[in-house]
């Protein structure tokens, strides 16, 4: 039994119109490329970590065709709320839609295995800077709305999803043998310097982050590892993985 991560799926299979090609040619048939290598990859007895960004749907009607579509491939899958998860409601209603291999991930913690997994969405980290890793020329829209954030709202939406990190950490059983953290914004920077995020995750005895949303990262440029005991992974799909889930255990 292994644990898989794949973030910012960005599925529309509600929403066609949505077409992630937009972004770049990397993204042409994207969703056959991740089916073919979870499939080759993934077996029913795994889990699959899913930390954010998972379809562009507005509404969970429009979310469940692409909910159909994770629930029909192998494996138990944990999913967590993305920045562009807008579907994302009560978690009563989502659960009226979600297959039965879906488990979701909010002010909670999920066990499998002897493995305790706790995580949120989270926000950019407060002092982060990743000049030079991403390409802003092919990324224009995230440089726009970096240059407009209010820092002020900023840390306050920071601050609040900090606490929902920590409540998800306090529910993790202390008798798992093994902690994994997943958080949709990246916990750490380039630089691997501690960050609000990375002491509370040491705080708690993780062992593993997993993460995502960063896109258009420049090439060969060596990203995260190991800080302090911890391996921070970025799981973003279309990074070096080449849309494929990454085994993290």
């Amino acid at each position: 039994m292994s644990i898989w991560a794949i973030a910012d799926l960005h599925l529309s299979f509600g929403v066609p119109n949505k077409e992630m090609t937009v972004f770049g040619e990397q993204w042409e048939g994207y969703t056959a490329k991740v089916e073919k290598s979870w499939r080759e990859m993934v077996v029913p007895t795994d889990l699959v970590l899913i930390p954010g960004d998972i379809s562009w749907a507005m509404t969970i009607e429009e979310a469940k065709p692409d909910l159909d579509w994770i629930g029909n491939l192998p494996g138990t899958k944990l999913l967590m709320r993305g920045n562009h998860d807008y579907w994302w409601g009560s978690l009563s209603k989502i659960k009226t839609i979600l297959p039965p291999s879906c488990q979701l991930l909010q002010n909670n913690s999920f066990t499998w295995e002897g493995v305790g997994i706790a995580g949120t969405r989270l926000w950019d980290v407060p002092g982060l800077n990743f000049k030079g890793v991403i390409d802003y020329k092919e990324n224009k829209r995230s440089k726009k709305l970096t240059e407009e954030s209010n820092p002020a709202e900023m840390e306050k939406i920071f601050e609040r999803e900090l606490g929902r990190l920590e409540m998800s950490l306090k529910a993790i059983s202390p008798y798992t043998k093994q902690r994994m953290a997943m958080t949709h914004y990246p916990p750490i920077g380039p630089d691997m310097q501690d960050t609000p995020v990375t002491r509370l995750l040491e705080k708690y005895g993780v062992q593993t982050c997993v993460f995502g949303h960063m896109h258009n990262v420049k090439p060969d440029i060596p990203l995260f590892g190991k800080y302090n005991g911890i391996d921070y992974i970025l799981v973003a799909c279309d990074y070096k993985s080449k849309f494929k889930p990454i085994q993290i255990a």
